[in-house]
């Protein structure tokens, strides 16, 4: 089935006029193994997909999150159990920023799947304390019942960021989003024509 989907997806690429531009690796971290989709991820970078991959959602996944982070991925989602106080490895960490690789940071997801204790443990906090590409994510608007505003307010509250830092997060987040340079351009100047108002 996943070399079908890539197939699909390279199909898509080619016909859909940037529509399809990328794909997406996530679902029960406990099923099956990261290393069984290692070779079809690796078909559909080389045919110029991007790829998100959900890696360390839950504890003691070290090995398939190396062999995936191989790739390597143009993003991570969750990678909740990334570092090595939470069941990681300092190897791990070395490997994604390395590669800078932007991670999907969904405080909401998280607390309600139970992957993080509380908002102000969360991992968000490592990573936007090193520098490190950042986006703020919902994982899923509907099944969490959480939005994009409510995800940026709990990041704001729960880590004491100021108006601009927060504006600052969400233009950077441009820069890793899979679309053409010209579509990130427009969202820039659109961002940049926002940011009067919001200063005043």
């Amino acid at each position: 089935v996943a070399k079908q989907t890539v197939k699909l997806a390279e199909e898509f690429l080619l016909s859909s006029d940037g529509i399809v531009v990328g794909l997406d690796l996530s679902g029960d971290p406990t099923a099956g193994h990261g290393q069984d989709f290692f070779e079809p991820l690796s078909e559909a970078k080389k045919a110029g997909l991007k790829l998100a991959l959900h890696l360390a959602e839950i504890p003691n996944q070290e090995e398939e999150t190396k062999i995936l982070l191989g790739l390597p991925p143009d993003r991570i989602g969750h990678g909740t159990f990334l570092k090595s106080t939470a069941a990681g490895s300092e190897e791990i960490v070395s490997l994604v920023q390395q590669n800078s690789i932007p991670i999907e940071l969904c405080m909401t997801s998280n607390i309600k799947s139970q992957t993080v204790p509380s908002f102000d443990k969360h991992h968000f906090g490592y990573w936007y304390s090193m520098g490190h590409p950042a986006v703020i994510c919902t994982d899923d608007k509907g099944i969490f019942a959480t939005d994009l505003s409510q995800e940026y307010e709990l990041v704001a509250n729960t880590f004491n960021l100021t108006r601009s830092q927060m504006w600052d997060l969400s233009y950077e987040s441009i820069n890793y989003i899979f679309a053409s340079n010209a579509v990130k351009s427009k969202l820039r100047e659109q961002w940049c024509k926002l940011k009067p108002a919001l200063f005043d």
